[in-house]
């Protein structure tokens, strides 16, 4: 084998090397191209999730505000009352012979 045989047969096989290397990317390509449809899809479903929950929590805000004014007026109503006594049984007794002299 002489040098142009040598020189023939490196060209072929740097010519197989770079279809098979334009093949592996293409397929390469091909995979990134469908994860980015599902991730596009999937950003889709979120966005129309999101906008349905956004829309349910503005139904429901006013009725948020009426009861959080319901509670402010049970409050002021609580603390007008006079705390009742305590249980005698959850009283604890305290005797006067722990304490310091």
């Amino acid at each position: 084998m002489d040098k142009m045989d040598v020189a023939f047969w490196l060209t072929v096989l740097g010519t197989c090397c770079w279809v098979v290397c334009f093949w592996w990317m293409y397929r390469i390509s091909n995979k990134q191209n469908a994860f980015l449809d599902q991730l596009r899809a999937q950003g889709k479903r979120i966005e129309t999730l999101s906008k349905l929950e956004h829309d349910l929590i503005k139904e429901v805000h006013p009725q948020v505000g009426e009861i959080k004014d319901g509670m402010d007026a049970m409050v002021a109503a609580v603390k007008d009352k006079p705390a009742p006594a305590p249980h005698p049984a959850s009283v604890s007794p305290r005797s006067s012979d722990s304490l310091p002299t």
